[in-house]
This record gives structure tokens, C-alpha cells and sequence, in this order.
């Protein structure tokens, strides 16, 4: 029985909603999704829904929350192992994933999510190529001393959920990449969150498709 809801924009394009999804599914939560097509700009359907006219947006056993870091934060209280235990780890973790909340500007603008079509060589704007190697940075850094195949060892965690979209991105419009940040990407997406949400997001209806999207500047 669901214990509440989680609302989410178009699989295809929502890279906020993607962290919020795989956090909650991480932690087992049961709720109801609720999917909003998004309109390219301000969406009224996802404004009359939830508190911050964003998404994600989740609601569960009383509980509000409506920022992704923040459903992120929540589900962890209830699955403690999304983040790592160690201390010193787990603040490297959170700074990592906390820098990706708040950055990366660039690289959201030049190489939007679109998780169904492919760019090769567009998007490589100056600002995206230097968020892409603070980013390879990150990971090289994290991957070198956990070991691997995800940024703090052998489970899928949090810090994991907020790159996710960033991988989507480099699948899309194919940055050149280093081989540590290829095989990063090749693990992201062969978990099996990840190919259930590529899979969903195959299914969407023709209609939720937004053409600036499909058909970016050259």
C-alpha cells in the first residue's frame, strides 16, 4: 500500500527528477508516482502540485520535501547505507554531491538531459568542457580511493544519485572523456534503476515530446 506520493517530470528530460526517483527506490519507499509531462518552460500542472512548482516532489508518512539534495538527505534517515559510514568519507561524499546541487551551470545549459536521442560533438561550449573536467576530477579522485565501480565503492549510493544525470548527459552529447570517467559512466548505466527509468522513459507518449530539446542549435 502506497505511504504517499512521489511527482516527477518527463523520464526523457528531468535530470532533478531522476535523483529524486532513484533515491527513493534506493530506500524502498512505497509510494505513488505521479509523472507531469513538462512544457519546456514553466509548467503549470508541476506549479499547482507542489509547494516549490518543481520537481521532484515527494510525500511520504507525513512527511514534505521538495528539493532533490533534500529527498535525497531523507531517504538516507531511512536507508542510513546511501551514505558512506565512515565519517571522513561520508563528508566527502556529501561535498561532492552538494557541489553538483549548486554547480555545473554550464554544462546544464550547453547539454541538456534528453536521454533518447544522441549529439556527438555539439554542446561543447568553454564553461561545459570546465565543468566536464571538474567533474572528471571529482570522480578520479573518489573512484582512485574507494576502489570502484561506483564514487565510493561497490554500492550505488547517493553521491551516485546526483551524478546519474550527469552521466545521461555525457551518453547524449559524447564528450571526449577520460577511460576512469568511461567506465564510470558504463557501470551508471547498467544498474538496474538506470535501465528501468531509460526503459519507462522509452514508453512515454510521442505527445510529451519538446522539440527544443529534440532539435537543438547545432
Amino acid at each position: 500500500m502506497a505511504q504517499g506520493r512521489l511527482v516527477i517530470g518527463t523520464k526523457r528530460y528531468s535530470s532533478w527528477s531522476l535523483r529524486g526517483w532513484l533515491a527513493v527506490h534506493l530506500a524502498g519507499l512505497a509510494v505513488e508516482e505521479v509523472v507531469i509531462p513538462l512544457a519546456g518552460g514553466a509548467t503549470p500542472a508541476v506549479k499547482q502540485a507542489t509547494p516549490s512548482g518543481t520537481v521532484p516532489y515527494l510525500e511520504h508518512d507525513g512527511a514534505r520535501v521538495w528539493e532533490s539534495l533534500a529527498i535525497v538527505e531523507y531517504c538516507a534517515e531511512i536507508a542510513p547505507d546511501l551514505w558512506p559510514a565512515d565519517r571522513a568519507t561520508r563528508a566527502h561524499a556529501r561535498a561532492i554531491a552538494s557541489e553538483m546541487h549548486a554547480g555545473f551551470r554550464g554544462l546544464r545549459m550547453a547539454m541538456p538531459m534528453n536521454i533518447g536521442r544522441t549529439f556527438p560533438g555539439q554542446g561543447r561550449t568553454p564553461e561545459a568542457l570546465a565543468d566536464i573536467a571538474r567533474i572528471e576530477a571529482l570522480w578520479a579522485e573518489a573512484l582512485t580511493a574507494h576502489g570502484g565501480p561506483f564514487l565510493f565503492g561497490a554500492s550505488f549510493g547517493a553521491a551516485d544519485v546526483m551524478y546519474a544525470p550527469v552521466v545521461t548527459r555525457f551518453l547524449t552529447w559524447q564528450p571526449e572523456l577520460t577511460a576512469t570517467s568511461r567506465t564510470y559512466v558504463a557501470a551508471v548505466r547498467a544498474h538496474p534503476l538506470m535501465e528501468r527509468w531509460y526503459a519507462e522513459a522509452a514508453a512515454e507518449p510521442a505527445a510529451w515530446l519538446i522539440d527544443k530539446h529534440e532539435n537543438p542549435p547545432a
